[in-house]
């Protein structure tokens, strides 16, 4: 199997290093209930404005819901279901628009949602397990096939996992699977007390 760690412009945190999202998928081997809770718990614990937490997860996991993962499964787009088919679980990121404790919107949703997502990747990484996050799904389909509030954003389709060799892949996934990860360099994405002044 790929072992991909970050090629890192200096010392990060081994579980940091290694997370990255393969799209080879065992489809024999399910994740262990108590792993999925693990996963959702580190979710829960993530930093939000006025730990209003607007965060919603559908799980679904296929060897005790099958119907549900067939629903998961056909909001994605064509791409994403030739290799996502042999994922055991597929999780629905939701962000909800509105604070808890008094209703007006709230702009942080998104990005709270996210660092739960990353929470949970993380946790992943911890326990051997895989994580491949995908905006290429149909919110209108998941909305529907999830009887979502009209007050939410369905934000990322997640397949969750144990990684497999690359050979259960289809030709066109193959190269992107064993190509090396990259990153632009840290100075121009992060800036130093003003716009476009890279860090050193």
């Amino acid at each position: 199997m790929q072992h991909k760690p970050a090629n890192t412009a200096v010392k990060i945190h081994d579980l940091i290093q290694n997370r990255w999202s393969p799209r080879a998928f065992d489809c024999d081997k399910a994740v262990n209930h108590d792993d999925l809770l693990a996963l959702l718990e580190a979710a829960r614990w993530a930093a939000s404005c006025f730990n209003d937490q607007p965060w919603r997860f559908v799980v679904c996991d296929k060897a005790t819901d099958e119907a549900a993962w067939q629903r998961a499964f056909g909001t994605l787009v064509e791409k994403n279901r030739q290799w996502a088919k042999n994922a055991p679980v597929l999780i629905l990121a939701v962000a909800m628009e509105d604070f808890n404790h008094n209703g007006k919107a709230n702009r942080w949703a998104m990005y709270d949602t996210g660092a739960a997502s990353a929470g949970l990747c993380l946790q992943a990484t911890a326990l051997g397990l895989v994580v491949h996050q995908m905006g290429g799904f149909d919110a209108d389909l998941a909305r529907e096939a999830f009887q979502l509030p009209g007050n939410c954003q369905p934000m990322a389709m997640m397949a969750v996992g144990y990684q497999a060799e690359v050979d259960v892949l289809d030709d066109d996934f193959k190269a992107v699977e064993l190509a090396e990860r990259n990153r632009v360099a840290l100075n121009e994405r992060f800036y130093a007390g003003t716009w476009g002044k890279g860090v050193e």
